[in-house]
């Protein structure tokens, strides 16, 4: 029998696609990879969500990386141009051991031009998958789907208000990111867990970021420098369009 996967990330748009989708396939499968990564307050909003859908999430861990820091102390690497090892250790590779080949795939890209891009790339990448993404098909943008979160009664992650345009990855911050305005807001809201990346990537020569279009090390971003704005949220006729289907 051919199974709906709805990869859930503990954020607003995750949410809002894991709803979608139960209304079109009530025997989805809400599944997340535990990074062990998490903001504490993530958890409290998947239980919310959870409540919500009237469903639970299916968990699947790695069983050789505890954690995203684990991963990288273990191979002694964060990130380069081939990605992080840790979305491939603690991601990746579980969703490759638990899916089957017949299976529908959703992920919650949202209709924003950047993840447009990513979810084709992921569709590039992984060409054999039947992979869709519900909220680019519905026009629904990152701003959309905090409103369309908040209107259902649930309370957003605190990260989104802190500025962080996803929910995920703020115990170490994300190994990714080359921002400065990113790691700057991440060493204003976080900055013990700042300073042990900060100290950790200086140990294995990880310059993360870019200042003046030169690779540099996080703890060289000027103590002034620019932080991400919060993505305010906002809906359309589309967010009213959608919500018909999610009560």
């Amino acid at each position: 029998m051919t199974r709906t996967l709805v990869w859930w990330s503990t954020g607003a748009a995750s949410a809002i696609m894991a709803r979608l989708a139960l209304r079109q396939d009530p025997e989805a499968i809400i599944v997340r990879c535990e990074t062990n990564n998490e903001d504490p307050d993530n958890y409290r909003f998947e239980a919310d969500v959870m409540r919500w859908l009237n469903t639970s999430v299916t968990l699947l861990k790695s069983a050789e990386y505890d954690s995203v820091w684990d991963v990288w102390q273990k191979r002694a690497y964060i990130a380069g141009n081939d990605g992080a090892p840790c979305t491939v250790a603690m991601k990746v590779f579980q969703r490759l051991a638990f899916q089957r080949p017949d299976d529908i795939q959703l992920f919650g890209y949202t209709a924003d031009r950047r993840d447009v891009e990513r979810f084709q790339i992921l569709r590039d990448t992984y060409f054999e998958l039947n992979a869709r993404a519900p909220l680019i098909e519905a026009g629904l943008t990152k701003s959309a789907v905090l409103a369309m979160v908040e209107h259902a009664g649930i309370a957003l992650p605190r990260s989104y208000a802190m500025g962080f345009p996803n929910a995920n990855c703020l115990g170490t911050g994300c190994g990714k990111a080359s921002s400065p305005n990113y790691w700057s807001l991440y060493r204003f809201h976080f900055p013990a867990l700042f300073e042990r990346t900060a100290a950790y990537s200086r140990s294995i020569g990880a310059r993360l970021t870019r200042l003046n279009g030169e690779r540099a090390f996080i703890d060289e971003i000027p103590a002034d420098w620019p932080m991400t704005e919060a993505i305010a949220p906002a809906c359309d006729f589309l967010c009213h369009i959608a919500e018909q289907t999610l009560v």
